[in-house]
C-alpha cells in the first residue's frame, strides 16, 4: 500500500490519504451514506468523492478531491469570502438537491444524528462548510465529509450552508476566520438564495436559518452527552455556545 498522509481539514474523525483515495474511520451510518454517493455518481453528479467501497482495516474508501482546503489555521484563505466563492457554492448545493432529489433511501437505512426519510425530503450534506470544501485554480472541486448526510428538507441544507458561507455566524466567530464586512451580509445573503433560486420570503429564511443553528447546538449537546468524543471535544471548545450566540444576532438581522 502507498504511504498514508494525514489529511486537514473537516470538523469530525479524520482521514489519510493513500495514492489517489481517502480513508476514513467508518460508522455505522457509512453505508447509507456510501448509497448516497454511489446515487450521485450515477447521476452525474461531480461535485462529491466516490464511494469506493472499505479497506482491510474496514475504513471507508473514498475518490481524492483534488485542490485546497482551508485547514486548521484562522484567518480563512481571502477566497472563502469572496463573492465568486459564494455563487459557486450556491449553485453546487442547487446542483446537489437536483441530482439527489430521485434518491429514495433504504428502509433500514441509518444517519449518524438519526432521521428518517419522508416524501418531500432529500438527502442534504447538512455540513456544506468552508472547511470541508476544496478548490482547484479558483474554481469549485467539491465537498468531501459526507458523514452527517441525512435526510431532510431542502431549505433546512440551504440553511446551514448559507449560515456557513454567508456567513451568518456570530461575528466573533467570522471575524476570527477572517470576515469583518458585516455591512455586506445582507447583499451576500441575497445573492446566495438568489444563485440557488429560493423563491421564497427572506424573513422566513432567516427564521429557518435560526432554528437551524438552534437544531445543532443542540444535537452537538446531545450526542456529546452520548459520549461521542469528537462532540465532546467541540463542547469544551465552545462550539454550541457559539452556535447559540449565532442564534440571538440573527434575531437583529435585516428581514428586507
Amino acid at each position: 500500500m502507498s504511504t498514508e498522509q494525514r489529511l486537514t481539514g473537516g470538523n469530525t474523525g479524520g482521514a489519510v490519504r493513500v495514492g489517489d483515495t481517502v480513508r476514513r474511520t467508518a460508522g455505522h451510518w457509512t453505508p447509507s451514506v456510501h448509497a448516497v454517493l454511489r446515487h450521485l455518481e450515477a447521476a452525474g453528479f461531480d461535485g462529491a468523492p466516490r464511494a469506493l467501497g472499505f479497506d482491510e482495516q474496514g475504513r471507508e474508501i473514498l475518490s481524492f478531491l483534488p485542490g485546497e482546503v482551508v485547514g486548521d489555521a484562522r484567518p480563512w484563505p481571502a477566497w472563502v469570502h469572496s463573492d465568486r466563492a459564494l455563487h459557486q457554492v450556491a449553485g453546487w448545493v442547487r446542483e446537489l438537491h437536483s441530482a439527489v432529489a430521485s434518491f429514495t433511501p433504504a428502509d433500514d437505512a441509518v444517519w449518524r444524528e438519526g432521521g428518517s426519510w419522508q416524501p418531500g425530503m432529500i438527502i442534504g450534506h447538512n455540513d456544506a462548510a468552508p472547511y470541508n470544501a476544496v478548490w482547484a485554480d479558483g474554481t469549485l472541486t467539491g465537498f468531501f465529509d459526507w458523514d452527517f448526510a441525512a435526510p431532510a428538507a431542502p431549505e433546512w441544507d440551504l440553511a446551514f450552508t448559507a449560515f456557513a458561507w454567508v456567513p451568518l455566524h456570530a461575528r466573533h466567530v467570522v471575524a476570527a476566520e477572517g470576515f469583518t464586512a458585516f455591512a455586506e451580509r445582507p447583499r451576500r445573503l441575497r445573492q446566495f438564495l438568489d444563485t440557488y433560486g429560493w423563491e421564497g420570503p427572506l424573513g422566513e429564511f432567516l427564521d429557518i436559518v435560526r432554528q437551524r443553528v438552534d437544531a445543532s447546538a443542540r444535537g452537538i449537546r446531545r450526542t456529546a452527552a452520548a459520549g461521542d468524543p469528537a462532540f465532546q471535544r467541540m463542547i469544551d471548545q465552545g462550539v454550541d455556545r457559539a452556535l447559540d450566540s449565532a442564534v440571538r444576532e440573527l434575531a437583529d438581522f435585516p428581514r428586507q
